[in-house]
């Protein structure tokens, strides 16, 4: 990543003026007295982006995600502030934007590509890389009206990239595409980076943001809340998006206090665990529990009628471990105590690497199914048995309680992120093999006790 600063971003606001009724806004226009409302939907923003830097940006519905990559990409002009951009930008904002529904998806290349500021000899000479990353064969021949919403995605990516870019902007449309394609995309924008291509991505996705991106911010009701890691800054997302309305204004607050704590607290995109005065490897033998390996990063969310207690990891014997041997059986343990009555409950769990990538997961009743009624007062024992064909290294998982409360919604009731922390000790030497996870794992969940004592 290089130091030199491609988007340099001070003050940066938008306001709106929004009216009740179509009529006040005439009656202004016709000497009448002001009758709109501010809104500003990006405030007091401060932000700086490097070349070969790739920053997620996430935040509920409304936040001011897409205005800022409107602002940035000059479709909106700001109210306040300073943006300067150095360079081309390429950007997917809305599926179908830059392109004519009556033209071919030929005659579109040319068109979006001129957007973007390319003129036709470029685009001559990139034509046939960018029809065959596209890959939709005769269709480009074809009125883009006709299109599916992945063709128009194929299409608009092959000329962004086709533009060779210095700075990306995605927001969302990548999540159209088949997933092949999107690996294709994400393979090339980590190509892009290391051509010294910046990337500003907006994603729901916590999975894309991880795995994708360098650094990531959080914004809500227009406000940079959190900048920083994105591990840290997805964990802050997630807890103010299943937050109770009553505890958001504190969560923000804590944000507000110290903005970087969040984002400071692990390296970038990496969940943290701690290990004090390990067993040296060369004395492991079998497994076993570490009492000094702690996940430093776990996350608890706020309880809706529902605790989450003791999740942990026992051997075939009943054990407590949390230093695995490869190949063999383990069972990963919660109890759920009920605070207040709740429907359809069920739980899942969620195994993943320490950059966050969510390797399994796994719920213990089909969608749409789950324990018809929780009383209040009752405790359920819940088991998820797997095989640790895993490779050496260090894993977290999750914990989560799901049902519906009064009104019947389905909403998490408890959840813990990186509950526990684990790791896999080497196995037999020699062994040629990459990645994470054998595939012949059989997982399998069991629930005990509630209202009948079933299992």
């Amino acid at each position: 990543m290089s130091s030199e600063v491609l988007v340099d971003i001070e003050g940066l606001g938008k306001r709106y003026a929004v009216y009740d009724r179509p009529h006040q806004r005439l009656q202004e226009l016709l000497g009448g007295a002001p009758r709109a409302r501010e809104f500003w939907a990006l405030r007091h923003l401060d932000l700086a982006v490097r070349r070969g830097e790739a920053v997620g940006i996430v935040g509920r519905n409304g936040s001011g995600k897409s205005t800022l990559l409107q602002l940035l990409c000059g479709t909106l002009s700001p109210t306040e502030g300073r943006l300067a951009v150095g360079g081309r930008i390429a950007a997917l904002l809305e599926l179908g934007a830059g392109f004519n529904p009556e033209f071919t998806g030929l005659e579109n290349v040319y068109l979006n590509a001129s957007l973007m500021g390319m003129d036709r000899r470029e685009v001559d000479a990139h034509l046939d890389a960018i029809l065959a990353f596209a890959d939709i064969g005769d269709f480009v021949h074809r009125p883009v009206r006709t299109y599916s919403s992945g063709m128009f995605v194929r299409l608009a990516f092959s000329v962004a990239v086709a533009v060779r870019p210095d700075l990306l902007v995605v927001d969302e449309a990548l999540a159209v595409g088949d997933e092949a394609f999107q690996r294709k995309c994400y393979a090339r924008i980590e190509a892009m980076k290391d051509d010294g291509c910046a990337v500003l991505f907006v994603s729901h996705a916590a999975s894309t943001i991880l795995e994708l991106c360098d650094r990531a911010i959080l914004l809500e009701s227009g406000i940079k809340r959190l900048d920083g890691a994105p591990r840290r800054v997805v964990a802050g997302y997630q807890r103010l998006l299943y937050a109770d309305p009553a505890t958001r204004d504190a969560l923000l607050a804590s944000f507000a206090r110290d903005p970087m704590a969040e984002a400071a607290a692990s390296p970038v995109g990496a969940s943290t665990a701690s290990t004090d005065d390990p067993v040296p490897a060369a004395q492991a033998v079998g497994d076993r529990f570490d009492p000094g390996l702690r996940a430093e990063s776990r996350i608890e969310f706020a309880s809706r009628g529902a605790r989450i207690l003791d999740p942990r990891i026992e051997n075939s014997a009943g054990q407590r471990v949390n230093v695995l041997e490869p190949g063999r059986d383990y069972a990963y343990r919660y109890r759920v105590v009920f605070d207040a009555p709740a429907t359809r409950v069920h739980f899942g769990m969620m195994l993943k690497t320490v950059s966050g990538v969510e390797l399994f997961g796994m719920g213990s009743h089909a969608p749409g199914d789950g324990i018809d009624v929780a009383m209040a007062g009752c405790a359920i024992d819940v088991t998820f048995r797997f095989r640790a064909a895993l490779l050496p290294g260090t894993y977290f998982l999750n914990a989560g309680c799901m049902g519906g409360l009064d009104d019947g919604v389905e909403t998490f009731l408890h959840r813990l992120v990186d509950a526990v922390v684990f790791r896999i000790e080497p196995g037999a030497p020699g062994r040629r093999v990459h990645g994470h996870v054998d595939l012949s794992v059989p997982p399998a969940c069991s629930i005990q006790g509630g209202p009948d004592g079933q299992h």
